[in-house]
């Protein structure tokens, strides 16, 4: 549809009420990107990646994220992730969302606090892999050694 998606369809497509769909665009939560409601008559009209966005929100909602945290979830998605936010990978545990972005996990909730680091065990293993090598060649000089 190149028209994008009446707040109806929208609302079917992603499994949400159109009272639902109403209240985050008049809040703010998330606007639709086509074509705005702007008074009496007119319509809403939502495009792929609103109904993306609109299908995350969701998720999260029914995995028991208050409608709060969410907002904080989308605000701080939208100022450091960018317009691809579908590509985003985010981890739910109990009332905190996390961005797993590369080899760091960030707490988004409390704004980007709480950053951890992800330790890849195969890269640990390509590490030691890497140091073994020159270990047995300086070994195999020494007539003492053992062959690994």
């Amino acid at each position: 549809m190149s028209d994008g998606f009446s707040g109806t369809q929208a609302a079917k497509v992603v499994g949400i009420t159109y009272r639902q769909l109403d209240y985050w665009a008049r809040t703010d939560l998330i606007r639709p990107s086509l074509s705005d409601a702007s008074g009496s008559g007119s319509r809403r009209r939502y495009s792929y990646k609103d109904l993306l966005e609109l299908r995350v929100i969701k998720t999260l909602l029914d995995a028991g994220i208050k409608l709060e945290s969410v907002r904080e979830v989308f605000n701080y998605l939208r100022e450091h992730v960018g317009s691809d936010i579908a590509s985003a990978h985010l981890v739910i545990n109990g009332s905190s969302v996390v961005l797993a972005r590369g080899d760091e996990l960030i707490d988004v909730v409390n704004q980007g606090q709480g950053v951890l680091n992800v330790l890849s065990l195969a890269g640990v293993k390509d590490e030691v892999d890497a140091q073994l090598v020159p270990l047995a060649l300086d070994e195999a000089g020494d007539s003492t050694a053992v062959a690994l």
